[in-house]
């Protein structure tokens, strides 16, 4: 129990202080980093909780895909990040409502143990022996038949956020001829092949 304890505080620091330096680094390719650092220890989590199909789904998909896509997307943009800070107190009402809304939350969340103070006795019940069923199994019947709408929505929200990557980072330069395929398609067939009566032994 000592060697756990000493593990989940080891991750929860690390995690609480990645996600600090996330908001507060200067650099975003730093931040990439930092979130990367943060979805490993979050990771670590899961393990001590006895979820290691999800700690696998974060480092595959978020570390292994999403976060790699941030920190490219930051490095191929090449944005002008002292021009985007120019406007920061134009945002800051909203950015401070916001955060007065998640700190509102956070305190509901928090009171909840004194307007139910029941709930920390379920919570220490020790759980019946678990069945056969896998973590795997379970993800995936809860998954694929009470959230299966917004499971697909997750998975449209992450292919707009893949293409509307593709886009941004796509660059024209001049110079460089590039296929167009409508135009291609649209072109008569005098245009696209020529037909020559090439004389018998001889060259074109």
């Amino acid at each position: 129990m000592i060697v756990q304890a000493l593990a989940f505080y080891l991750f929860a620091a690390v995690v609480v202080g990645a996600g600090v330096m996330v908001i507060s680094a200067r650099n975003p390719v730093h931040s990439v980093l930092f979130l990367i650092v943060a979805f490993f220890n979050a990771a670590g989590l899961f393990v001590l909780m006895g979820a290691e199909f999800l700690a696998m789904i974060l480092i595959v998909v978020y570390v292994g895909a999403v976060a790699v896509l941030f920190l490219f997307v930051v490095m191929m943009l090449d944005i002008n990040f002292v021009e985007l800070r120019q406007g920061f107190l134009q945002y800051l009402p909203i950015g401070g409502l916001i955060g007065l809304i998640l700190l509102i939350e956070l305190l509901t969340v928090l009171g909840a143990w004194a307007v139910a103070p029941e709930a920390g006795v379920v919570v220490g019940t020790p759980m019946p022996p678990p069945d056969l069923t896998t973590n795997t199994q379970a993800l995936g019947e809860v998954l694929y038949t009470k959230y299966i709408y917004l499971f697909q929505a997750a998975g449209l929200i992450l292919l707009v956020a893949m293409i509307g990557a593709i886009v941004l980072s796509l660059r024209r330069r001049e110079g460089v001829r590039r296929q167009n395929i409508g135009a291609q398609i649209s072109r008569p067939r005098e245009a696209a092949i020529e037909v020559r009566k090439v004389p018998s032994r001889s060259g074109i």
